[in-house]
């Protein structure tokens, strides 16, 4: 448990939870390039918020602002009971950032990876908390080669491992499978799914609507500065007119021939 964690106290029972991320009237400009314009927004604990958007929307903008890497101009946040401007270092225990580029050493193997950012986080134990990263994240069997053989998909799952050492109970994923084959993507996603079903608090940024639609349990809408919707994907589909009922024969999407035949010669 970090010592983020340790400091906020459990809720009496029947009360409601704090939110792990609260964001009210956010703004912030570059000279006259106005790139948030007011955002407003909560993120209840152990829940998967997808903030969509296309590029140029301000996602990375307010990222940064809620990992303490840029101050706002206006508006308040806080992240797991601790202000960004105000509590910035207890911020910074309570989060971990993965960025849209893996930040992985590729001359050191994975295992010594996870070993050095454990080292360099004071924990004890920083070869079985490798290991124990390794297992979870399905990469024993790579853990002893250099990072710079792995996949892409492999190398995000190595970022997003070493980004959950010291058990940050918030972890944000600006664009994480930006660039991923289809496979490598699929693979992201059943390790952000698993991230929720452990209890983490998980912030996705994405430009990817079938992405937001597969993980996230409420989806908030980042358009020119501002949300512009913000819900449940059952609630944001009921804003557009009841679909017609036709019988269609379905067909198997690209993903499905992608994927089949992939399986299909993965002795080869």
């Amino acid at each position: 448990m970090s010592a983020a964690t340790a400091a906020v106290p459990a809720s009496a029972p029947g009360a409601t939870a704090e939110p792990a991320i609260r964001v009210q009237g956010i703004t912030k400009s570059f000279k006259d390039v106005h790139v948030l314009r007011g955002v407003d927004f909560e993120v209840a604990p152990g829940t998967v918020f997808a903030l969509l958007g296309s590029n140029g929307a301000g996602k990375t903008t307010l990222v940064r602002i809620l990992s303490t890497l840029l101050a706002p101009d206006a508006g308040t946040a806080t992240v797991h009971g601790f202000d960004v401007i105000g509590d910035a270092a207890r911020v910074r225990e309570s989060i971990s950032l993965t960025g849209q580029f893996a930040a992985v050493d590729d001359v050191l193997t994975g295992r010594e990876n996870l070993q050095l950012v454990a080292r360099l986080r004071h924990l004890h134990s920083p070869g079985r908390i490798a290991d124990d990263l390794l297992a979870r994240f399905s990469l024993t069997e790579a853990g002893h080669r250099r990072a710079a053989t792995y996949s892409g998909g492999m190398r995000r799952r190595l970022d997003i491992a070493m980004s959950l050492i010291g058990e940050p109970p918030v972890i944000v994923l600006d664009e994480p499978t930006t660039g991923l084959d289809p496979q490598a993507r699929i693979d992201v996603w059943s390790t952000i799914e698993s991230l929720a079903e452990s209890g983490t608090t998980v912030l996705l940024t994405t430009q990817y609507l079938d992405e937001a639609e597969q993980l996230a349990d409420r989806i908030a809408i980042l358009h020119e500065g501002t949300i512009i919707q913000n819900g449940t994907l059952a609630e944001l589909k009921k804003l557009l007119p009841a679909a017609t009922v036709e019988y269609v024969e379905k067909q198997p999407s690209l993903q499905d021939v992608f994927l089949a035949l992939v399986a299909g010669r993965g002795g080869q």
